[in-house]
């Protein structure tokens, strides 16, 4: 199965979505466009530091909504990480807007609620990683699978569509990476650093799981 990565930055990539057995392509949105409408089997939409509703800022944003709201059209097969699933959320006509309180940086108790065959790969209660400053309104007809005390964290919307708020493709020097960028500095980035030291090994093993039920959802389509 061929599959493409949208990337928004050199710092928010697939990292450890690099499912074993199938092509992965990665394609970088702001220095290349919009991708060809048709051409892979799955996609996945990763984060970037911008936010889903800066399109005066960042163009391309407009274009990259447009191509999105073709691929819910098409029923073909994504998932959004972060900013991937804020876009997909607002391809289908939901709201982004900062969440209130302030970001939620490091790692957050997570419940999910409801079955569904690619979040059931993650146990129901969870830690996960969040790095996030803006949160979503569920889409008209989705389904939401799992929240945080102050956000929802995952939702499908149809039976080829998911987006999760939280990072489960993060991979341990990128989140040292995030934690020394000073655009975007987070609370307490010690307390970050050996936090992450000691939680990120099991994450990762999380993070492929869910990766991997994508896929094979994928596949069945």
């Amino acid at each position: 199965m061929r599959i493409l990565a949208v990337v928004h930055s050199d710092h928010a990539g697939a990292s450890r979505f690099r499912p074993s057995g199938h092509e992965l392509e990665e394609w970088s949105l702001p220095a290349r466009g919009v991708p060809p409408e048709r051409g892979w089997d799955a996609y996945m939409v990763f984060g970037g530091s911008m936010h889903a509703d800066q399109e005066d800022r960042h163009p391309w944003l407009r274009d990259e909504l447009e191509w999105l709201r073709g691929l819910l059209e098409r029923g073909a097969p994504v998932l959004g990480v972060c900013l991937g699933a804020q876009l997909l959320a607002r391809a289908a006509g939901a709201a982004v807007e900062p969440l209130a309180g302030g970001p939620e940086i490091g790692w957050y108790p997570v419940e999910r609620l409801a079955a569904d065959p690619v979040l059931d790969a993650l146990p129901r209660r969870f830690e996960a990683f969040e790095w996030h400053h803006y949160t979503y309104g569920l889409p008209e007809g989705a389904l939401e699978l799992a929240r945080s005390e102050r956000a929802t964290q995952a939702f499908r919307l149809g039976d080829a569509c998911w987006g999760v708020q939280f990072h489960p493709e993060v991979a341990h020097e990128q989140v040292l990476a995030w934690i020394e960028d000073a655009s975007d500095p987070p609370p307490d980035p010690e307390a970050l650093r050996t936090e992450t030291a000691a939680k990120i090994g099991r994450w990762n093993e999380l993070g492929r799981a869910l990766c991997d039920a994508f896929v094979a959802a994928a596949e069945q389509r």
